[in-house]
């Protein structure tokens, strides 16, 4: 009985721990409270594990998500801003509701046109992960390698993958590029699974989410400070949608040029912003990741992805010089394929939503603007038939659910029979 006490004891000391770790991190920076929308912040990893021996990079294969954009739903910008000039006409905002609405104005004003668009910010993102890329694994880019790249056919998605092209091109003009962006890919580049989106959305899941947000509540008092009339937020507003809203115009302003003059992280207070990336998170989960209550099966949502992966590797492995492959897309298939892969331990099963927090399933560790997975291969020469990989998530090396040679470094051959067969588990009916 004491070693229970104990061992209890010890898992709510690592879940206050966990908790008031990720609350001291938003602390410091509030930007990591946007979930999806959070701004690439650049690896953290400044200096990566040495080559194996004997061995040196000369393949990447890499999915990466389209850089900074403005949001892509015209709710999002108009459900704030028409719900609060209604309420100023009719004099229902207080002083700070004033100052907001203009604010929101700016806001909307600042995106008009340019729904979904790649931002400014999201141009340098991908031109300095693309430079990286280039610095780090010099060989894979020597002389006149070829550079194979693809995109789905979202504008955003093009111009990442063109600015990226440009910066490797500036690095070394030699490289030989093809680049691509059609319907033809897209079984793999952003596959769609309605059988999966049906069971996402399936009872189970909507009754989580909704316990989980109702649990969570936090618009009243942030609502309370913009309008002088609670009767009337409840019969023409809906509070708690426009904190929603209201909020992810906060979370996103640090994608656009506006974030060096203005902000709406003001407006809340630092729980009511945990809570409103607690909901984020939970719904990401329950939409990707391994949930019993859609049977732990989203994550296969990108199966076509990871075999392709598998399947052009296998290809280029045979080749004196392969180079690179480079495809460029989003949010929706870098998160499931994380999870598929079980980079970082995002494969876990996590039965009740309520731990993910203390379970460090923290998603906007996975998918921010830019986000993305390279695979480097690692041979001494094209003879070499014991070829080596890492994995980088968001250009930090990445765990495995396999047996690493050394480091962070895994057999291609491991990875490849343990992944394939993974996949034909899959029941596709």
């Amino acid at each position: 009985m004491r070693k229970l006490f104990l061992l209890l004891l010890a898992f709510s000391y690592i879940a206050t721990v966990t908790a008031q770790s990720l609350k001291e991190e938003m602390k410091r920076n509030v930007n990591l409270a946007a979930c999806n929308l959070l701004a690439y912040p650049g690896p953290t990893q400044k200096k990566l594990t040495p080559s194996p021996k004997g061995k040196k990079p000369f393949y990447i294969s890499h999915y990466g998500r389209h850089g900074s954009r403005f949001l892509n739903n015209p709710i999002e910008y108009d459900f704030v801003y028409e719900r609060m000039l209604m309420a100023s006409q009719r004099g229902k905002l207080t002083l700070l509701g004033e100052d907001v609405l203009e604010r929101v104005r700016r806001i909307r004003e600042n995106a008009s046109g340019r729904l979904g668009d790649l931002t400014p910010l999201g141009v340098e993102q991908h031109k300095a992960i693309a430079r990286r890329m280039y610095e780090r694994f010099p060989e894979v880019f020597a002389g006149k390698t070829t550079i194979d790249a693809r995109s789905t056919v979202v504008p955003r998605c093009i111009l990442s993958m063109e600015n990226a092209l440009q910066q490797l091109l500036l690095l070394n003009p030699k490289l030989q590029l093809r680049h691509d962006a059609s319907i033809h890919d897209m079984y793999y580049m952003n596959q769609q699974d309605r059988r999966l989106a049906e069971l996402r959305v399936d009872k189970p899941s909507r009754d989580a989410y909704e316990k989980f947000c109702t649990d969570h509540l936090t618009w009243k008092r942030v609502v309370s400070t913009l309008f002088n009339d609670m009767d009337y937020v409840e019969k023409e507003v809906n509070g708690e949608r426009l904190n929603y809203y209201l909020f992810k115009l906060a979370a996103h302003l640090q994608n656009t040029e506006l974030r060096n003059s203005m902000t709406l992280n003001d407006l809340f207070t630092e729980d009511e912003i945990l809570d409103n990336w607690r909901k984020d998170n939970v719904w990401w989960f329950l939409c990707y990741g391994a949930t019993p209550l859609s049977q732990t099966v989203q994550p296969f949502v990108q199966r076509n992805l990871l075999r392709k992966i598998i399947e052009e590797a296998d290809s280029c492995l045979s080749l004196a010089k392969p180079g690179a492959s480079l495809r460029y897309g989003h949010e929706t298939c870098i998160l499931p394929l994380v999870c598929l892969l079980g980079l970082d331990g995002y494969d876990m099963v996590v039965e009740d939503v309520n731990t993910l927090e203390e379970r460090n399933w923290w998603c906007h560790k996975i998918f921010p603007m830019g986000s993305n997975v390279q695979f480097v291969f690692y041979r001494s020469s094209p003879k070499d038939h014991d070829v080596l990989f890492k994995v980088l998530l968001n250009e930090n090396e990445a765990t495995l659910p396999l047996k690493p040679v050394e480091g962070p470094y895994y057999r291609w051959a491991d990875f490849r029979d343990y992944y394939l067969r993974k996949l034909d588990s899959y029941d596709e009916r």
